[in-house]
């Protein structure tokens, strides 16, 4: 049975590519901000997603191998692997969306920070907390999907 996103898999590639791609827009969209590092919510959202970005290229890079060498990677121990690695990002991931989302709303919606500041990259705050959104949900994604998988290995 091959499952859409299993390791190996075109599908499964471009998974990872998504991943890693929306989780490095959210670094370097932040990171772009002025005066991102005084707020702990967007530090680790850049930390967490600078963990997504690594992991998730890792797993590309096997994929792509995998595709190239006409290899599977359907042995227990390497889904196991996958699974828990997928679960860690992907809560951590969340965690660190949600925080920042939090502050974004907070700032634009509660304290109305970014009516009053007008040097206050509000926009990019939300661009960036957007893209660890994405990249969640694909990360999230590739968690149930290696789940699906270990459970269902021969």
């Amino acid at each position: 049975m091959e499952l859409s996103g299993s390791p190996g898999t075109w599908s499964g590639l471009s998974l990872r590519l998504g991943q890693f791609l929306f989780a490095a827009a959210s670094v370097c969209v932040m990171s772009s901000a002025i005066g991102f590092a005084n707020y702990t919510a967007f530090c680790y959202l850049i930390a967490s997603m600078g963990l997504q970005a690594l992991w998730s290229l890792g797993l590309a890079c096997l994929d792509g191998y995998a595709l190239r060498m006409k290899k599977e990677l359907n042995s227990a121990v390497l889904v196991s692997l996958f699974v828990v690695g997928d679960w860690v990002t992907s809560i951590l991931s969340f965690a660190a969306s949600c925080s920042a989302g939090g502050v974004v709303v907070l700032f634009d919606k509660d304290a109305y920070f970014c009516s009053r500041d007008p040097h206050l990259p509000c926009g990019t705050f939300e661009l960036a907390t957007a893209f660890a959104f994405l990249s969640w949900a694909l990360s999230a994604t590739s968690a149930l999907v290696m789940f699906w998988l270990l459970l269902h290995l021969d």
